[in-house]
């Protein structure tokens, strides 16, 4: 294919682009009365993110300091009680002291009053596929020559939104070694699905698969994949909390070094909790738990927690602390029944 073919190719597509991208005639209005003509790109985890003609990238806007909106643009907006509508937005004249409102102006029905703290989600219902990915890179390495002692740590989170489905995959890896002991490695990924059930958005149906290695409990690959109903108990600009029921088939192989039978299948119930607790541009804490009591195996149960404690550094750069453990009340034996730890380093967010 010739040079001046590619060109043309790159011209019609970047073309394209620019003929289906917004135009920036949304309205901001902050509640100390500045006033801001731009795209309203979405609203999550109380951050509306705007564009602007003069403005190089995304700008992060505390919800909680907006008074008005304005957008001629079709949104999906998602509310604390589960409801979910489609529709322009407008905020209409408000009476002094009462609190501030947006009207979802729908073809077919009446405009639908809500109130700023009760909108937890804005999304244009024309976003593309690519902006609806968010999610984080993590590291941190520790070398200490006294004791020839080397740690590191690496995580990355990735997860993609829709108006009524969610799907994200995670991955920690932690590795410990000193002079005179054995290394010890800890691998674990998970992947989670979840779709709303109806048109409210506080009931969902849930499917998961999960990958665990650990050394130091002699695992060599713990397989889980579970599936069931969840639902979000809260969820606000500050804070979410989702608890979902599973019904899970796991196997576990053990490394042939450690003696026990080289593989375990078990059927068991999954309990599973996340918290989401965030604040504007300071910190964040999100905390997963698992427990399993197994169904094949009376009295046995295996729990999971990973959490994670971030602090804002500057603009998309955080520091963070994490703590991960797994346990199994009834291990094989001679083999360890628990294997946790903490870490701490830099992670680089991106919405």
């Amino acid at each position: 294919m010739g040079i001046s073919v590619k060109v043309t190719i790159l011209l019609m597509v970047w073309s394209a682009v620019e003929l289906t991208a917004r135009t920036k005639t949304d309205v901001v209005v902050m509640a100390n009365g500045d006033r801001f003509t731009c795209e309203i790109k979405r609203l999550e985890r109380g951050v509306l993110y705007a564009s602007f003609d003069y403005v190089d990238g995304t700008v992060s806007i505390e919800w909680s300091k907006v008074a008005r909106v304005e957008s001629t643009q079709l949104f999906i907006v998602h509310v604390q009680d589960g409801s979910i509508y489609e529709g322009i937005i407008r905020t209409p004249e408000n009476p002094a002291q009462q609190p501030m409102k947006i009207e979802v102006l729908q073809p077919t029905e009446k405009p639908t009053p809500l109130p700023f703290a009760n909108v937890v989600e804005l999304a244009p219902t024309s976003e593309s596929l690519w902006r609806r990915f968010s999610g984080n890179i993590d590291s941190g390495l520790i070398y200490t020559k006294g004791n020839d002692t080397a740690q590191y740590n690496v995580g990355a989170e990735l997860r993609v939104r829709g108006e009524h489905w969610r799907v994200a995959a995670g991955y920690i890896s932690t590795y410990s070694n000193s002079s005179g002991a054995a290394a010890a490695t800890r691998n674990q990924s998970r992947f989670w699905a979840r779709r709303l059930i109806g048109g409210r958005r506080a009931w969902y149906y849930s499917g998961a698969a999960e990958l665990l290695q650990s050394s130091q409990q002699g695992i060599n690959l713990q397989t889980t994949l579970a599936g069931g109903l969840g639902r979000f108990v809260k969820d606000t600009n500050t804070t979410r909390i989702a608890v979902t029921a599973d019904l899970a088939v796991q196997q576990t192989r053990y490394e042939p070094s450690t003696g026990s039978q080289s593989s375990r299948n078990a059927l068991a119930a999954m309990f599973v909790v996340d918290l989401h607790v965030f604040r504007f541009k300071k910190s964040s804490f999100d905390a997963t738990a698992s427990v399993l009591p197994l169904l094949t195996e009376a009295g046995r149960v295996r729990s999971y927690v990973n959490t994670a404690y971030s602090i804002q550094i500057i603009n998309n750069l955080w520091f963070r602390t994490s703590f991960y453990g797994n346990w199994d009340n009834k291990p094989p034996m001679n083999l360890s029944s628990s294997d946790y730890g903490v870490s701490s380093g830099i992670s680089y967010s991106f919405n």
